[in-house]
C-alpha cells in the first residue's frame, strides 16, 4: 500500500472515530436533555393538578352553601301556598323512583307547601288492545283494537275519569294504569310525568299515542285545574316539547334542583309559562310573593 493509500485508510479511520465519539457525546446529551425535560413536564402536570384540586374544592364549596341556602329558603318561598289542595300525579308510561321522590319534595306530607297529595296513576304504554277491547265489549269504544279514534276518545274520557273518579275508571283501571294509588275527586292540580319505554315498535307507538294524545285532553277538560309537565335537569330525551305540542300551559323542566321546586310549587298554584334552565325554558322562575293571575 502506498502513502495515498495509507493516508486515504488514515483518513476514513479517523472519519469512523469521529463519527463513533458524535454518536457517544449525542447520546449523552440526548439523555441529559431528555431527563430534563420529564423532570420539567412531571413537575409542570402536578402544579395543574394541584391548582385543579383546589379549584375543585372551591367549587364544592361553593355548590354546598348554594345548596344549603336553597334548602333554608325553600319553606319561606312556599311555605302553605297550595295549603288543602289534592294534586294527583300522572305518569304515562313509567314514574321513576328519582323524579318520585322529587315530586314528594313539593307535594308529599312533609313539604312545607302544605298540599296533600290525592292520587298516583301510572298509565301502561303500550295499551294492551286486546284487554282494552274485551272491557269495551258492548260501549262505543267496542273496535278500539282497531280504530285509533276510539282508542284516543276512550283515553280522553279515562283521563277525565282519573280526576273524577266514576264508572269509567272502574271499568277501565286495571287495563289502562299499571299502577293505581290513592283515589280522585276533588282534584285541584295535576302533576304530569312521561317515562315513556324506548323500544316499542310502530304499531306499540302508534297505540301510546292515542292513549297519551286522549289522556292529556282528558286531564285539560278543566280549564281551573292546572296540569304541569316535569322531568328532572338530567332527563334526556326531554318531554317539555311533547308538553308544549299538547297544549300544557305550565312545564317545569329541573324539579331535582329547588329552583324547580319552587316552580312547580307556583304552577300547580296557577302561574302560566315553561319554567327551568334548558333552553326550552321561558325564565328560572315566575313571580314570587305573588298570587298567580289563574290561582283559586
Amino acid at each position: 500500500m502506498g502513502y495515498s493509500g495509507r493516508y486515504h485508510a488514515a483518513s476514513l479511520a479517523a472519519v469512523f472515530l469521529a463519527l463513533a465519539i458524535g454518536i457517544l457525546i449525542g447520546v449523552g446529551l440526548g439523555h441529559n436533555v431528555l431527563s430534563g425535560a420529564q423532570r420539567d413536564l412531571e413537575k409542570s402536570l402536578k402544579s395543574d393538578l394541584a391548582n385543579t384540586r383546589d379549584r375543585n374544592q372551591a367549587l364544592q364549596g361553593d355548590l354546598n352553601q348554594a345548596r344549603e341556602f336553597g334548602d333554608q329558603v325553600y319553606p319561606g318561598l312556599v311555605g302553605n301556598i297550595l295549603g288543602g289542595k289534592r294534586i294527583a300525579v300522572i305518569a304515562l308510561g313509567g314514574l321513576p323512583d328519582d323524579i318520585k321522590g322529587d315530586i314528594e319534595a313539593v307535594v308529599g306530607g312533609n313539604s312545607p307547601t302544605a298540599a296533600r297529595l290525592a292520587e298516583v296513576a301510572v298509565v301502561r304504554e303500550p295499551p294492551d288492545m286486546h284487554a282494552l277491547a274485551a272491557d269495551a265489549k258492548g260501549t262505543p269504544w267496542a273496535r278500539v283494537a282497531h280504530d285509533p279514534e276510539a282508542l284516543t276518545s276512550l283515553a280522553r274520557r279515562f283521563g277525565r275519569a282519573l280526576l273524577v273518579g266514576g264508572p269509567t275508571l272502574a271499568r277501565y283501571r286495571d287495563t289502562m294504569l299499571s299502577g293505581i294509588s290513592g283515589r280522585p275527586g276533588r282534584i285541584s292540580g295535576v302533576i304530569l310525568v312521561r317515562d315513556r319505554p324506548t323500544d316499542l315498535g310502530p304499531h306499540a307507538s302508534q297505540a301510546a299515542d292515542g292513549v297519551e294524545d286522549g289522556i292529556l285532553a282528558g286531564l285539560q277538560h278543566s280549564a281551573s285545574v292546572p296540569v304541569v309537565g316535569v322531568e328532572r335537569s338530567d332527563t334526556d330525551p326531554s318531554s317539555i316539547g311533547f308538553y308544549g305540542a299538547a297544549g300544557l300551559r305550565a312545564t317545569v323542566d329541573s324539579i331535582d334542583l329547588v329552583s324547580g321546586r319552587i316552580a312547580l310549587a307556583y304552577a300547580l298554584d296557577g302561574a302560566d309559562g315553561n319554567y327551568g334552565i334548558k333552553s326550552t325554558a321561558d325564565r328560572l322562575l315566575p313571580a314570587l310573593g305573588q298570587p298567580a293571575p289563574n290561582s283559586r
